[in-house]
């Protein structure tokens, strides 16, 4: 007989409607209690009964978690419960930092973008289906990793900073917020902590439980935007297997400055100044590529520059059985991000492959 497993186990619920309400409910219940923003990651996880939290705090009644508003002088403050939708479409975003808004907009279908927000799509766990199965690996407090082994299916998995665990990290607006060096702010039992977006994400090498550095009781309130890298050259680019309803197989967010004559249309004849760039579903984390930007900053925006970068990025990268195109597609998105579209496009450079 087939289990059916679309019942949810049942739960105490609670919808606070402000902060310190949250705040006091996430200290009262501990590790007890399941943070409900959009539902869209969590309800997975219900219906699957795979998690079976004994509390569920709705923050969806917080009208403080939503909305993107000036943060004085400099930049947006996001709040967290602010919709995909309400990010992709919101003027200032569009017009000062449309490297989150392209990110955003590629999440998913226009229905799930209505739902989900920006706190959820950064705080959403892993989609390895061992894990989310409910199969007891190591993420889940096993003792393997069912995805590294030879009859391991792992086609969307590591190539870089695999440790036990193969699993990646599936947002595709975390790497655009590192990229643009915002700000998380967090509400702890200790008062409010203000992170950098590349260090709220965690390795398996801190936590092999988790994605993100939020404890029990922590609650991610908002994403600060500093306005160091508005109106930038930005590009994003997912690479995915269907245009909608799909995780990135791998993308790339890049925010750089650059000097010289534009007029070629490709940047060729420009001189990269200043740049930060980052790759997602390479690892457990999303990465900024700290040794591209050294290697590249003070170079002219070109193809060899773009060949360059490429092969920095991918130092290291191990692949595993059914993900070796992960290695060319990586290379070729990070030397996109560096020419542009257009260049890359006409450059004729080698195309990665992203099937198994």
């Amino acid at each position: 007989m087939a289990v059916i497993r679309d019942v949810m186990a049942a739960f105490e619920l609670f919808q606070p409607v402000s902060v310190d309400d949250a705040q006091k409910l996430l200290e009262q219940h501990g590790p007890d209690a399941w943070v409900l923003a959009g539902g869209l990651d969590s309800f997975d996880w219900l219906k699957d009964r795979i998690k079976k939290p004994k509390v569920v705090v709705d923050l969806s009644g917080i009208g403080e978690l939503r909305g993107i508003r000036a943060a004085g002088s400099d930049g947006i403050e996001i709040g967290a419960m602010t919709t995909l939708t309400e990010v992709v479409n919101h003027p200032i975003v569009k017009q000062k930092y449309d490297l989150l808004a392209q990110a955003a907009e590629l999440v998913a279908s226009p229905q799930i973008r209505n739902q989900g927000t920006i706190g959820g799509n950064v705080s959403q766990d892993t989609r390895c289906w061992y894990y989310r199965s409910g199969w007891p690996c190591y993420r889940a407090g096993g003792n393997i990793c069912y995805a590294d082994t030879p009859e391991g299916r792992n086609r969307e998995h590591a190539i870089l900073q695999a440790d036990r665990c193969v699993a990646v990290n599936p947002s595709d607006s975390a790497p655009a917020l590192i990229a643009l060096d915002a700000k998380f702010v967090i509400r702890t039992r200790k008062g409010e902590r203000v992170v950098d977006a590349e260090d709220y994400f965690i390795g398996p090498d801190i936590d092999i439980t988790r994605l993100h550095i939020l404890q029990p009781g922590d609650l991610l309130t908002a994403i600060r935007i500093p306005s160091t890298w508005a109106g930038a050259q930005f590009y994003f680019e997912k690479i995915r297997d269907r245009n909608v309803w799909d995780f990135p197989l791998m993308n790339v967010a890049s925010a750089m400055v650059a000097s010289g004559d534009s007029s070629a249309g490709n940047g060729s004849a420009q001189t990269i100044d200043r740049i930060r760039i980052s790759v997602n579903a390479a690892a457990a984390r999303p990465l900024r590529l700290k040794v591209v930007e050294d290697a590249v900053r003070g170079q002219p925006r070109n193809a060899a520059t773009g060949e360059m970068a490429g092969k920095l990025a991918v130092r290291g990268a191990i692949p595993l059985q059914f993900n070796a195109y992960k290695i060319p597609l990586m290379r070729n998105l990070v030397k996109r991000a560096i020419i542009g579209s257009g260049a890359a496009a006409r450059s004729g450079a080698e195309e990665a492959t992203w099937t198994s």
